[in-house]
């Protein structure tokens, strides 16, 4: 059994061996993994020990106090907290050994191909196809908001693989070339300004039926790992006190006296135990993923980190005055990464509108929450065993 002090002793192993001073990144990164110190809770051989989830800090500690280089974890956050999980549970020992490396390392960035221009909140509609050519599917479809497409090497992709079924079975689940010559990305410039988002266009992409991933059919089955997995990456991230974006605006409060009033104090310091409370819970949420996947729970969390940034930073630009209606830089930009923190008032405020649409739509996670939480009875649903090809469209 592995304990915190074995994961020290290997911790400094690998410092002396590889000194992150005078070693390569990805040299250090590969090292890292290699010797099970990436994700400790991952099997011997794919990054990790077998360890429990929980002593997964002690390594982090070890290396940050050391100064060792990260993996850059907002740029392949995709990758970590989506692919990753998913290909663990359902790749074969083939694809865990192909993808888990490079993904961890930073070599290879992913996206996620899941929402369609009529098929994002209810996204088991997707009209997607995958047709079998052999040992190939033949993919034709469009997706949408697909973070990091322009970047990405790599994405899981969930298409329609028989028509003739339900729309919650027929879709089967893939891992998708982003350099094949079929795969077209048009950046979609935001509100922001810049094209974070992108929408994808794929003609006649060919996928080998060894990338794909579970059986064919179970595609729904295997996408909710993906889909809890998400939320809570989006929800649950390990943050400090006054972390993400309550920081900004405690800051400016405490350096800029003359901008406070009676009224704004009182919704700062309920805005500040709100997102005090968001972050307690999201580490009491990470301890339950010591004992299994994540269920639910992660829903609320990313219900709850939409509303807390939205009010948030609605809060710091009614602070700022006429300040906070002033806006930076309008530049279009495809970004690697969303920088909250990194950029202005109005960037935030901007920014966080689409927090309550993207990773699941809040109305989506409302009745998730209600359903499979609160066990309240489930919304009608006249098309569930309705073959998708004889829906209304």
């Amino acid at each position: 059994m592995t304990d915190a002090a074995e994961l020290r002793a290997r911790t400094q192993e690998l410092l002396t061996a590889y000194p992150p001073a005078g070693t390569d990144r990805t040299d250090f990164l590969k090292a890292r993994f290699d010797a099970g110190l990436a994700w400790v809770h991952y099997p011997v051989g794919l990054g990790g020990l077998d360890a429990p989830r929980s002593l997964q800090a002690v390594v982090d500690a070890e290396l940050e106090a050391a100064g060792a280089p990260d993996n850059d974890p907002r740029r392949i956050g995709i990758g970590l907290g989506m692919a990753a999980p998913t290909i663990l549970a359902y790749g074969t020992e083939e694809q865990k050994k192909r993808f888990l490396r490079p993904l961890w390392v930073g070599e290879e960035v992913w996206c996620q191909l899941f929402s369609e221009p009529g098929a994002g909140s209810d996204l088991a509609a997707l009209g997607t196809r995958a047709v079998r050519d052999g040992d190939t599917w033949v993919v034709n479809g469009q997706k949408v908001w697909t973070s990091s497409a322009h970047v990405a090497r790599w994405a899981i992709l969930i298409a329609r693989t028989d028509p003739g079924l339900p729309k919650h079975r027929g879709i089967t689940y893939f891992l998708c070339d982003m350099t094949d010559p079929g795969v077209e990305v048009r950046p979609l410039r935001q509100i922001t300004g810049e094209a974070e988002f992108n929408e994808v266009f794929l003609t006649d992409v060919r996928i080998p039926d060894a990338h794909r991933l579970g059986e064919v059919g179970d595609g729904w089955k295997v996408a909710q790992t993906t889909l809890n997995n998400e939320r809570v990456a989006i929800g649950g991230a390990r943050i400090p006190r006054e972390g993400g974006m309550i920081g900004p605006v405690s800051r400016t409060w405490r350096e800029r006296p003359e901008l406070r009033t009676h009224d704004l104090q009182q919704r700062l310091l309920d805005l500040w135990v709100d997102a005090e409370v968001a972050r307690l819970t999201g580490e009491r949420l990470r301890q339950q993923l010591v004992a299994g996947q994540p269920g639910p729970e992660g829903s609320g969390m990313k219900l709850a980190f939409a509303r807390l940034n939205q009010e948030i930073s609605g809060l710091e630009v009614e602070l700022l005055g006429e300040e906070g209606l002033l806006y930076g830089d309008w530049t279009m930009r495809r970004p690697e990464h969303v920088d909250f923190t990194g950029r202005d008032a109005g960037y935030r405020y901007l920014r966080s509108k689409g927090n309550s649409i993207e990773g699941g739509t809040s109305e989506v996670l409302l009745n998730i929450v209600a359903e499979r939480v609160l066990g309240l009875p489930a919304e009608p649903r006249n098309d569930k065993d309705v073959a998708w090809k004889d829906l209304a469209r």
